[in-house]
């Protein structure tokens, strides 16, 4: 490991002696209980709030899973950690956010390889092939995700490679091969699969002993679509987009780190923060923009970035202003979380609660 990069890891992970013990439901008089309490979120997920490192509630409830603490697909929570890595690269000089993915990864075989930037990749302007493309309708599942996929996923001479749909640049197409690329590159950069670059450089510095890749043979909660159990999916299909898999206390572990200095300088975490709204917020693997929240005298900074995979899915908030990580899984792709930026649903109210109504 670089010299450079080690002195940044060599800050203290979050202590555990810091944090309270899951308490479970708060009073039911909170806030926070009360905008639990008004949502089916107690029938089919996994929730935490945390203020500092105090957790004000953590409560878990998925039937029929015997793991405890449950694992979960971390889905495309997984492009976020992945932009933490690349953003690594850069704040030690060895990825230039700006330089064309080529210079990296020459034998990538995309006609878009050598235009194409870094930053665009991360922040989705690529233009590659999206396996979403690859679904015969829109409620199935895409035959580059389903089990028995017969063509290549090779990041640099597969689907991913593969007839472009853009030039690069300009609007934003959230695609999985963006992430599965950045993976490469990656591993092009520093001689290292992106799997061993997540446990040594987040899972190891920072305890988290749930966090892993697919495959593995553990218990992963699987999902449900309109009641039904999920259709078939290769878990291993989606490598760096959304490869990930741990318990919801080792994902708020990695939320504070990135929040309290551990994983990046701070003027690399700003950059990768950067949402731009001519774009919808967007910025590098995640989204990033501030919004009136009940409660509240002024907007307030969110960091949002959030996942679904088949039944699953999942949304990781980090209020940085406010102090505050809230994040919620779900075993049901039906699940109303609604939007924050329109002010209504259940991921406005509870960040409302969370932030605006005085709880400690």
């Amino acid at each position: 490991m670089r010299l450079a990069f080690a002195a940044v890891l060599a800050l203290a992970a979050p202590s555990a002696g810091t944090a309270r013990e899951p308490l479970g439901p708060v009073a039911v008089s909170s806030p926070i209980q009360q905008a639990l309490a008004a949502s089916a979120i107690a029938e089919v997920g996994d929730v935490l709030v945390s203020k500092g490192d105090a957790i004000l509630v953590h409560s878990s409830h998925i039937a029929g899973i015997r793991a405890t603490p449950p694992l979960w697909r971390w889905a495309s929570v997984t492009k976020q950690v992945i932009a933490t890595l690349v953003m690594q690269e850069v704040a030690t000089g060895h990825i230039g956010l700006d330089q064309p993915v080529s210079r990296y990864l020459p034998g990538f075989k995309s006609a878009n390889a050598g235009l194409v930037t870094v930053r665009q990749l991360l922040r989705h302007q690529s233009g590659l092939p999206n396996p979403d493309d690859t679904a015969a309708t829109p409620e199935s599942v895409p035959a580059y995700d389903a089990p028995g996929y017969t063509g290549s996923r090779d990041p640099l001479t597969g689907y991913c490679a593969g007839p472009v749909k853009r030039a690069p640049g300009d609007n934003w197409e959230y695609n999985n091969c963006d992430y599965i690329v950045a993976g490469a590159l990656l591993e092009a950069v520093t001689g290292k699969p992106w799997q061993r670059l997540v446990q040594q450089r987040i899972a190891k510095p920072l305890g988290l002993t749930s966090l892993g890749a697919f495959p593995t043979g553990k218990l992963i909660v699987p999902g449900t679509i309109n009641g039904r159990p999920e259709a078939g999916i290769d878990l291993n299909a989606f490598g760096a987009s959304a490869g990930l898999y741990g318990t919801l206390a080792d994902l708020w572990k990695f939320d504070r780190a990135l929040m309290t200095g551990k994983l990046l300088p701070d003027s690399a975490r700003a950059e990768m923060w950067d949402g731009q709204p001519q774009l919808g917020a967007i910025a590098l693997g995640q989204w990033a923009f501030s919004a009136p929240l009940k409660g509240c005298a002024a907007p307030v900074r969110i960091i949002e970035r959030r996942g679904a995979i088949g039944g699953v899915e999942v949304r990781n908030f980090i209020l940085p202003d406010a102090d505050i990580v809230a994040i919620i899984f779900v075993d049901r792709a039906d699940f109303a979380f609604g939007e924050v930026w329109q002010g209504q649903g259940f991921s406005h109210d509870l960040l409302a609660a969370a932030a605006c109504s005085g709880v400690k």
